[in-house]
């Protein structure tokens, strides 16, 4: 199949998620669980800036953060396309419906699903030797398990690669992520999100709003700090 057919095969299924929905809900979530179709177009224009190969997700849900991997890969055209999505309820509480959608796409070919725990499955890949060119986090929102999440990701998106966020609004996510920021060196993209969806940081009507989604630059070579280094991170956030 031709790159411009597996692209429009791709989009023409985006569509019909934007405009039906997936083929099955877990319930009154979606608007919820789901990344805007804006968010999911700078999401793939980016990745398709930085060339990517091998692209990590944490929460594949409905699908359509997961499509705009799909359709970068597909758009960069890359040797060895590999998406790799992690999550442990696509099968039960989601009833494959990303899954399904991506099959439909013509991306189950490039696609992978690891049913386990982020926590689980992260670890794993790093002790297969996997390097990613970008990894997606969109999982558990828990601080703990975010920063978690971030800790194995620094293993396995190369040097220089990229770490996306959804809700970066939230406070534990934001959290998590700056201590990355002002302890190891990860730089912002402020650029790469501006012109996506915003909302007020821990939802508080007072607070500015933000973009959704924050995208980072890992350091090449990577920081690793001196042993009792370290960098308060949970103020002005």
């Amino acid at each position: 199949m031709e790159a411009d057919e597996r692209r429009r095969r791709v989009r023409a299924v985006r569509a019909r998620l934007g405009r039906g929905g997936p083929p099955r809900t877990r319930g009154p979530d979606l608007e919820r669980v789901t990344l805007p179709a804006r968010d999911c177009d700078l999401l793939r224009d980016l990745l398709v800036g930085e060339g990517v190969e091998t692209v990590v997700e944490i929460g594949l849900a409905y699908g359509s953060s997961a499509l705009a991997i799909g359709e970068a890969l597909v758009t960069v055209g890359a040797p060895h396309p590999r998406h790799i999505a992690v999550d442990p309820f696509q099968r039960t509480s989601f009833a494959d419906a990303g899954w399904r959608l991506l099959r439909d796409a013509g991306l189950d070919g490039i696609s992978e699903l690891i049913a386990l725990p982020s926590a689980l499955a992260l670890p794993r890949l790093v002790a297969d030797g996997l390097v990613a060119d970008a990894a997606f986090v969109d999982g558990s929102h828990r601080f703990h398990e975010v920063f978690v999440d971030l800790y194995f990701l620094r293993l396995l998106v190369r040097p220089g690669g990229l770490i996306v966020l959804d809700d970066d609004w939230t406070p534990s996510v934001r959290t998590a992520l700056r201590y990355y920021e002002h302890n190891l060196g990860w730089t912002p993209l402020p650029a790469a999100f501006a012109t996506g969806t915003h909302r007020h940081p821990g939802d508080a009507p007072a607070a500015p709003p933000v973009p959704r989604c924050r995208a980072v630059r890992l350091p090449d070579p990577p920081v690793e700090p001196p042993f009792e280094a370290f960098q308060p991170f949970w103020a002005g956030l």
